[in-house]
């Protein structure tokens, strides 16, 4: 059997050479044959000559290099399509999610499980404020979403290969990678882990990617949005009808304290033009992303590819994979 590695990386010279060392070292005590498949996103230091380096003293590396940076999401896509494994695994360069646990993912996978994905237990090195957001985010998906997608989970994973084939076969664009391995169900199992600090070098997640990635995993598993709209403008409009009620009535009747002038006019201008910006700016996210899948552009461009010859067909099994259900 065979276990591919899938690496995205951007930018990271200084970790790649000890994120090599320590994958290597692990894999070798697995008894599984292995590949290491690391996907350069448009790198601009040195990550591409190291990547380079290390696949031409190591036939089991392979590389894959994008024309320009395409985003995480999409360089695992990209692995994941170009690995050959009956497993395949996905985990960062920056070994903040510790290769020592991929031990304990193909022991559960070897046991019937087709996902097994990795749950940060505690998160060392990492703000305050990152790890409220993180949490407050995967808290309020959950809620929004039908998907059960698991709390304080990320990319780090290993899928069956027929996860991975019914994952390929979803073609949208705004990825959002665990929430569509969550959508496929299939049986899964957690490993609790302690995510470490970054060996070296610094995030590539700036505030305003979080904050896209936020709104695709949003945008991509609910619809409640719109629905929040729609209850938002109709709310406006039954303020709007009982302020003209009050209005007709102070006329009538002649109401003492009706304030009268042009403020009461602009704040209810202002209130009824905010809540249209607001629900056309929602409506606006989901026609951007219908115009973005019309479009049929390929999800990246392969700049380089090192180390993949032709691809043959996959050896049966020679280990025996209990049945998750029968093993529970």
């Amino acid at each position: 059997m065979l276990l591919s590695v899938v690496v995205p990386c951007m930018n990271e010279e200084e970790v790649l050479r000890e994120t090599n060392r320590r994958l290597i070292f692990i894999l070798e005590g697995i008894s599984l044959s292995f590949e290491i498949i690391y996907v350069d996103d448009g790198s601009t230091d040195a990550t591409a000559e190291l990547l380079r380096d290390l696949q031409a003293h190591d036939p089991r590396i392979r590389v894959v290099r994008f024309s320009r940076n395409f985003g995480h999401q999409i360089a695992i896509t990209a692995g994941l399509e170009h690995s050959s494994g009956d497993a395949v695994a996905v985990i960062d360069a920056d070994l903040q999610d510790p290769p020592e646990v991929l031990l304990d993912f193909v022991a559960k996978w070897l046991d019937g499980y087709d996902v097994v994905y990795g749950v940060r237990t505690e998160r060392d090195g990492e703000t305050r404020f990152k790890l409220w957001t993180a949490k407050l985010f995967y808290r309020f998906i959950r809620k929004l979403s039908n998907t059960r997608i698991p709390l304080d989970t990320g990319d780090f994973r290993l899928m069956d290969r027929r996860v991975v084939d019914a994952l390929l076969s979803m073609p949208e664009r705004d990825r959002f990678v665990r929430g569509m391995v969550s959508w496929l169900g299939f049986s899964q199992a957690a490993v609790g882990y302690r995510r470490a600090p970054r060996a070296a070098g610094v995030t590539k997640f700036s505030l305003l990617k979080m904050v896209r990635f936020a709104l695709d995993g949003i945008f991509s598993f609910s619809i409640l949005p719109l629905r929040l709209a729609t209850w938002t403008g109709f709310t406006a409009s039954a303020l709007a009808i009982l302020g003209i009620a009050v209005v007709v009535l102070g006329r009538i009747f002649g109401m003492p304290g009706l304030v009268k002038g042009w403020s009461s006019t602009v704040i209810a201008v202002l209130f009824l033009g905010g809540v249209q910006l607001i629900c056309m700016g929602i409506i606006g996210e989901y026609v951007g992303r219908i115009y973005g899948e019309s479009k049929r552009r390929p999800l990246y461009i392969v700049d380089e590819r090192m180390g993949f010859k032709v691809q043959k067909q996959r050896e049966p099994r020679s280990l025996p994979r209990k049945s998750a259900a029968a093993g529970d």
